[in-house]
């Protein structure tokens, strides 16, 4: 049986931390009433949910520039400015896509069942 050193477990232990911080969380399942996606370098993150009718979404402007959050025909929020929030509660069941109308390459999507 083989002995770790200190600095092996450090070795050991500092690349794990970093890939489980590097690793991207792009989906996440919620069973909350409330969750929270947040803006930041130009992203939504989580970019995708999947969670219940009746479950409240805000979303967070974390950059230093406005964004917007906008599902065609669902709901549009106003101009967010750095730590602004926009609140949506999903009431029915389907697929949301959603964009910031100022930069229209951010996009997201909320999958309600």
């Amino acid at each position: 049986m083989k002995t770790l050193s200190r600095r092996d477990f450090a070795v050991d232990f500092g690349l794990s931390l970093a890939a489980a911080i590097l690793l991207p969380v792009t989906t996440a399942r919620a069973d909350n009433t409330a969750l929270e996606v947040h803006i930041d370098n130009f992203v939504f993150q989580p970019q995708e949910l999947k969670i219940k009718v009746g479950t409240t979404v805000t979303w967070t402007n974390r950059d230093d520039i406005p964004h917007t959050v906008v599902s065609a025909g669902k709901f549009r929020s106003k101009t967010l400015d750095t730590d602004d929030k926009f609140t949506f509660t999903f009431t029915d069941a389907g697929d949301y896509k959603y964009f910031c109308s100022l930069h229209p390459h951010m996009t997201g999507m909320i999958k309600v069942e």
